[in-house]
């Protein structure tokens, strides 16, 4: 027979407060140092093309300082102070053109760097907001890309009332995009190592805060096992009020408890009193009336004794701590057979493993349990009983078996039904299988009847054990 047992509704599994944590902050540091990233190379590249403005606009100052007309001809007064200026496609150029007074180019390129060669720098726009300076940038075939400014200046002259002159200063953008590259390079590797450092001290910080839950746990199971009665140890603050009222309702169920078990052997005591008086009584009277009393207080006996197992184990199941060696109670049970069928010579053999095995409840539970199904087998053996125990995951499995005449599928479902009685002249009220099926329910396990290797009956008693 196998309890049933409805399985726990399956909920749905939440991510764990380590994860979301974990994730949380790092999505948070990805997020921080990308923004910071962005706004560090924005501000860098505002820098440098300012950098860069400031430095153009200081060689086309010291071109219109130093150019001059002498002898109606264009000169430099003085060298420009950049030595890139004199090295061939150096990336840095200047150049003069001759224009008229609507900033049409009348002769390009009389006066240019030594850095140009060969090339030419064409004419650039206008401006039409009335300002002398111009920027504009030119893709050149042989001198990539430019970044020209340029500024349209009159000179006076005793010959001529005006000249118009065009002056012009440019610069390989690469000498801008070069730095830009190599920071944008730099700033992503030391970003990279700051978020990768602050994601490895999140995670150590939250391991070492979530370390208190882990004790926790670990308190909580050396509770269900049995082995401490209470949560003991020091814990964050946070936590202690936890563990303080977690504390409080063991104690209150333990005291619960305590007392429903002390008012049922109250109760059955308080009954069984006036029992053995009317057994007393029945067997002086040898007639009818004393067999009939007999009989009726046996069963009342037979009963106070179910309903307390019943009541006990209830009571267990809602305790906690709770556990009982196997082994001793296994000893006890096989000495106990072995006097009580010392004339029949039974092999009654034993075997527990592992020897410190433990079962999650009441000690008397279990002598209940193992004692009518002993019994039972020694009642239908033939010279042989074997009693094994072994863990089986988190329970505690319980084999006994007998080499008699074992039963039918259908005894076997019988057999555990209140009161069957498979063979009427076998001592007994029909009550123990019965109420081991019950028993092993109300501990949440099972048993079941099976054909035994020695050709007699198996039973298969399923207890939750202590792991």
């Amino acid at each position: 027979m196998t309890p049933n047992h409805s399985p726990p509704p399956q909920t749905k599994r939440v991510q764990s407060l380590r994860f979301r944590m974990l994730v949380g902050s790092l999505m948070w540091i990805v997020v921080s140092v990308a923004v910071a990233g962005w706004a560090l190379q924005q501000l860098f590249v505002q820098h440098a093309s300012q950098q860069f403005r400031n430095e153009m606009d200081l060689h086309l100052n010291q071109l219109t300082g130093a150019f001059s007309v002498e002898d109606d001809e264009p000169v430099l007064v003085v060298p420009l102070s950049d030595p890139r200026l004199d090295q061939p496609l150096s990336g840095l150029y200047w150049q003069v053109d001759v224009v008229d007074a609507s900033g049409q180019i009348k002769q390009a390129g009389v006066l240019r760097s030594r850095s140009l060669w060969d090339q030419v720098l064409p004419a650039g726009p206008e401006r039409e907001d009335g300002k002398r300076d111009t920027l504009y940038s030119y893709d050149s075939p042989t001198l990539e890309t430019l970044d020209v400014l340029s500024r349209r200046i009159q000179l006076t002259d005793e010959d001529e009332a005006h000249q118009n002159w065009r002056l012009m200063v440019a610069a390989d953008q690469g000498l801008l995009n070069e730095p830009l590259a190599h920071f944008t390079t730099m700033l992503s590797v030391a970003l990279g190592a700051l978020a990768l450092g602050m994601g490895v001290a999140s995670i150590a910080l939250i391991a070492g805060g979530l370390r208190p839950l882990a004790r926790l746990r670990q308190k909580l199971a050396l509770v269900r096992k049995g082995t401490a009665s209470q949560l003991e140890g020091e814990f964050p603050s946070e936590v202690q009020p936890l563990v303080d009222e977690f504390n409080a309702v063991l104690t209150t169920n333990t005291e619960i408890v305590q007392r429903a078990r002390t008012q049922a052997g109250n109760l059955a005591h308080a009954i069984k009193t006036p029992l053995s008086i009317l057994e007393n009584a029945a067997h002086n009277d040898s007639g009818a009336l004393g067999a009939l009393v007999s009989e009726q207080v046996a069963i009342a006996r037979r009963q106070i004794d179910y309903h307390l197992a019943r009541a006990r184990a209830a009571a267990a199941m809602q305790a906690s701590g709770l556990h009982t060696p196997v082994e001793p109670v296994v000893a006890a049970m096989v000495r106990t057979m072995q006097r009580l069928y010392m004339e029949r010579k039974l092999d009654i053999h034993a075997q527990v493993s592992p020897p410190d095995l433990s079962f999650k409840g009441e000690e008397q539970d279990l002598h209940e349990m193992l004692g009518n199904l002993i019994d039972n087998a020694c009642k239908w053996a033939t010279t042989q009983v074997r009693i094994q125990a072994r863990a089986d995951g988190q329970c505690v499995v319980f084999l006994v078996e007998d080499d008699g005449p074992g039963l039918s599928a259908e005894e076997s479902i019988a057999a555990f039904k209140r009161g069957v009685r498979l063979d009427s002249q076998t001592p007994g009220s029909g009550l123990g299988l019965h109420i081991v099926a019950e028993m092993a329910e109300l501990y949440q396990g099972s048993i079941q009847a099976e054909r035994s290797e020695l050709g007699g009956l198996k039973m298969a008693l399923r207890l939750p054990g202590v792991v």
